[in-house]
């Protein structure tokens, strides 16, 4: 039944102008810097040529477009989450949903695991630009497989936050503030400590994406990230739980 749903919400975010325009969106700014960072690439290949062990094209053009994307996907998963729950329940529709035989569980992984999905052909689309490199150099495979590692598992965090804010209101504008406003402030809270020792430091999800952009696996970034997510889905199946014993 997960799979089930998760092709329901697939179906409606391509059916939807909101999500091809964001999709849309997202490739113009990362190919606007894919342009501007081969730019630079190609400016600075003489310098390069001098250096001992220069950084190579994936360091300088692939590696910023991930980066990139993590910032854009803070403002583009709010927009397309938002409608996951809090539209069935402006719609009215959510107490048939509750009512049907299925477990809140079902319901969230299938509604996550669709937006999900939508979500990862910005990683397949942005994986396209850099095969393009080849064309004109040589890869780290191992820092590409890095970085997408990274932003998938951030693009899961994400989602999930999502899924949250729009299981607790029937106002998806509301939904999408909510989640809006958590992502930046987890992305920001970084800057705002001057104490690098702060434990508040843990939950800054910049500090978290740091590892992958660097080529490594941290094994503490991937399960803080895992556990983000699976924190922000229990929530949500708590919150549609309540729903159900209230109906």
């Amino acid at each position: 039944m997960i799979l089930t749903i998760a092709a329901k919400e697939l179906r409606a975010l391509f059916a939807s102008p909101l999500a091809w325009v964001v999709l849309a969106f997202l490739q113009v700014i990362l190919g606007w810097i894919l342009v501007t960072r081969l730019d630079a690439f190609i400016t600075v290949q003489s310098q390069l040529m001098q250096m001992e062990t220069p950084p190579g094209i994936t360091e300088i053009v692939v590696a910023p477009i991930f980066g990139a994307a993590a910032v854009v996907l803070i403002m583009a998963v709010p927009l397309l989450s938002m409608r996951l729950i809090a539209e069935e329940r402006r719609n009215q529709t959510m107490t048939f949903l509750v009512s049907a035989p299925l477990s809140m569980t079902q319901i969230v992984l299938g509604k996550f695991t669709g937006l999900f999905a939508f979500l990862l052909l910005s990683l397949v689309l942005i994986l396209l630009m850099a095969a393009s490199m080849y064309l004109g150099g040589r890869l780290d495979l191992g820092l590409l497989g890095t970085l997408s590692l990274g932003l998938a598992l951030m693009t899961a965090a994400f989602a999930a936050v999502g899924v949250f804010f729009s299981a607790l209101t029937a106002q998806p504008v509301v939904a999408a503030t909510g989640t809006l406003a958590t992502l930046l402030g987890l992305w920001l809270l970084n800057m705002s400590q001057a104490n690098p020792d702060s434990p508040f430091l843990m939950l800054a999800l910049i500090r978290r994406y740091e590892s992958f952009t660097k080529g490594l696996l941290d094994t503490s970034d991937i399960v803080f990230l895992v556990l983000f997510t699976a924190v922000f889905l229990i929530l949500s199946i708590r919150r549609l739980d309540a729903d159900r014993l209230g109906a």
